[in-house]
């Protein structure tokens, strides 16, 4: 895996394709290959270069445990923009990688050309600030939760109704999510920015188009929250995907592809 040194810490990407560049900024906890298996495939067999990042807190990247902020997520962006010569590009983030990006429109709208925003909050509400202060306890407790019941936590947290009742990809689900159950002391530093003051009104000022999608079954980042993104974004288009929950680029990648692939050819460049 390449690396990069941003903003004075090493940051990893990885780079896929040729043509029109898209980089893709993930969530809480997850690595930039989460993108690998739906993402890459489509977004390069329609003719584009995708850029997958590993937030700082995430090896390969640095640690910083001395802690950081959305401001400085968002430099490492546009730093690992600037790094590669891909301004102006298309840029997709999901969760905290949503939040990384709408910081990134405000601070170097000159380096985007477009944006997809999935699962995005401008505000954490109570469930996201009861969530995320049982999740820093959890860390600072020093418990360690066994695999398997990481697993089914995960499973009840991010997915649908719809997979959780399919027996047989239930089990695919809970298998995986067993496989890569990471420490969350590994990603406290990400875990702290989930509960960020209310952004909203800051929205007013982006100018690049956006595109905002949210998950009909969404239990983390309720379809309303990301509904509040779109309508504060001047000209912000809304999408919504029923059937899924949070991972819902995972549960529905073809839906979703296809959303941003749309998106990405109204209005060429």
């Amino acid at each position: 895996m390449p690396t990069a040194r941003i903003n004075g810490i090493t940051l990893g990407f990885d780079d896929y394709g040729t043509g029109p560049p898209v980089v893709m900024v993930t969530g809480t906890g997850a690595p930039g290959r989460i993108w690998r298996t739906h993402q890459v495939p489509a977004l390069t067999a329609a003719g584009h270069r995708v850029i997958t990042v590993d937030n700082r807190g995430m090896p390969p990247s640095d640690p910083c445990p001395e802690g950081f902020t959305l401001a400085d997520m968002a430099a490492d962006t546009a730093g690992l923009i600037e790094h590669l010569g891909l301004a102006p590009c298309r840029v997709v983030g999901f969760s905290l990688g949503a939040s990384i990006v709408q910081e990134l429109l405000l601070a170097r709208p000159e380096l985007v050309r477009q944006a997809v925003l999935m699962a995005p909050t401008g505000r954490a509400d109570g469930l996201i600030s009861a969530m995320t202060a049982a999740e820093l306890d959890l860390c600072d407790s020093g418990v360690k939760l066994p695999p398997r019941y990481a697993a089914y936590v995960n499973a009840l947290q991010n997915l649908s109704p719809r997979t959780l009742n399919d027996e047989a990809t239930l089990r695919d689900w809970l298998d995986v999510f067993e496989m890569t159950a990471v420490d969350m002391s590994a990603f406290r530093g990400q875990l702290e920015l989930q509960t960020t003051g209310d952004r909203l009104g800051a929205y007013a000022h982006i100018s690049c188009p956006c595109l905002v999608i949210g998950f009909g079954d969404d239990l983390v980042i309720r379809p309303h929250l990301s509904r509040e993104v779109a309508a504060a974004i001047p000209g912000g288009a809304y999408v919504e995907i029923p059937g899924c929950g949070h991972y819902g680029y995972l549960e529905k990648p073809d839906t979703v592809n296809a959303a941003v692939l749309d998106f990405f050819t109204a209005a060429p460049a």
